[in-house]
């Protein structure tokens, strides 16, 4: 086993042209943790925010630092104390640096993988689906029966969404663009409005929740969609609290923090065909730039993947 690996590395903010790629150690792992070689890195909106200094003020980082958090991948070696996961074992979950060609994480942070799902398929999940679980479900307080409007909803997040909320019984509506409006309904939306012609507040009105997927942009547009009472859950851009507290909305920021009981909820889901998984467009480690500047064009459908 070579005891360096290729791994991408910024110092200092700016453009893509900051993701450089290097020669590094190999970690090794310490107690309670994972050695993983990465077959694939999701590549999350955040981590270009992060790379150009956009979210500094919440989410600073000390440079040099490796971007990447969504990861899918083989264990190779085992910390002192790690009993749940064998050599070998194919995983997927989160961790810190994923772009590389190896990393060390808590052995909590894994769930196997499901044998019926590529590594680019798994490192697509786990940032999308426990964000949109956690807006929809922790802080949304979706039910049965409610109304939902999901904007962005062919996205890493949307997708997952989408087809959360279906399965807890609600009437999912979505934004999309003219080219993911079929795809959005093959997820199982109701309704399904196409941002690029139609403002979304012109035809949907009183819903329970939005789940904002898109930005500042949309910010104001989704406030206008909901019923008084209703409840905003952000996951781009810091919501207009006034405004919503105006109308009596309950407004919050996302925060997808790691969870390994909704991604094991996910797994069990996607085994059971009740949760489809669509990967966006794959990149090689070493085109991190490029799958950078894909991403920060937007309109796209499923996650950007780092193959590795």
């Amino acid at each position: 086993m070579s005891t360096t690996m290729s791994v991408i590395r910024v110092y200092r903010y700016g453009g893509p042209e900051e993701l450089k790629l290097e020669q590094q150690p190999r970690p090794e792992p310490q107690e309670g943790e994972v050695l993983l070689r990465v077959q694939a890195a999701g590549v999350n909106p955040l981590e270009w925010k992060i790379r150009q200094g956009l979210a500094k003020d919440f989410m600073p980082v000390t440079f040099p630092y490796t971007p990447g958090d969504d990861v899918a991948g083989i264990i190779e070696g085992l910390g002192p104390g790690v009993t749940s996961f064998e050599v070998g074992q194919a995983v997927l979950g989160r961790g810190n640096g994923t772009y590389a060609e190896y990393i060390t994480a808590p052995a909590e942070a894994f769930v196997l993988k499901p044998a019926a799902l590529s590594f680019a398929e798994a490192a697509s999940i786990p940032v999308g689906v426990t964000t949109a679980w956690r807006g929809l479900f922790d802080e949304g307080e979706l039910e049965a029966g409610q109304r939902v409007l999901i904007q962005g909803a062919a996205g890493g997040v949307g997708l997952f969404a989408v087809q959360l909320a279906k399965w807890k019984g609600a009437y999912v509506i979505g934004t999309a663009s003219t080219a993911n409006l079929e795809f959005v309904r093959s997820l199982g939306a109701d309704e399904v409005v196409d941002y690029t012609t139609t403002p979304v507040e012109s035809v949907v009105k009183d819903v329970d929740l939005v789940l904002e997927g898109v930005g500042e942009r949309t910010m104001r547009s989704s406030l206008a969609t909901l019923k008084p009472g209703g409840k905003l859950s952000s996951l781009a851009a810091l919501p207009p609290l006034e405004q919503a507290q105006a109308r009596g909305i309950q407004a919050k920021m996302i925060a997808a923090h790691p969870s390994r009981s909704i991604l094991q909820a996910a797994v069990q889901l996607i085994e059971e065909w009740r949760l489809k998984v669509s990967v966006g467009k794959t990149f090689p480690l070493a085109e991190a730039r490029q799958a950078h500047e894909y991403s920060q064009r937007g309109h796209g459908r499923g996650r950007v993947v780092l193959l590795v």
